[in-house]
């Protein structure tokens, strides 16, 4: 018998709650000025309790050629990436309309 997912109630190779939850963040992008004048692109508001940071963190920065961490539940990546980072939530799964860059 297939493990049946305690949020949803579906079994857990049909669990949609990732899918949602990445639907519903409202996630902002941002450009910093770090020490000695060094850029750094931030990205906030996504919950780390339905998604993983790590997981998404480690896509952007094979994607971006770039390092990063994550912090205090805000991604940091090194350098200025709001223009390509848009476009690889997208592809992660999460709604284009609900991603503010600043």
């Amino acid at each position: 018998m297939a493990e049946i997912c305690s949020k949803c109630g579906l079994p857990k190779e049909l669990c949609v709650c990732e899918t949602i939850a990445k639907e519903s963040q409202k996630i902002k992008v941002r450009l910093v000025k770090k020490k000695f004048g060094k850029l750094e692109t931030q990205i906030g508001g996504i919950d780390e309790k339905e998604v993983s940071l790590k997981e998404i963190t480690k896509k952007l920065k094979q994607k971006l050629a770039c390092g990063g961490t994550v912090k205090e539940g805000i991604i940091e990546l090194q350098g200025d990436h709001r223009a390509r980072v848009k476009e690889l939530l997208v592809e992660a799964g999460f709604d284009a309309d609900r991603i503010d860059i600043q």
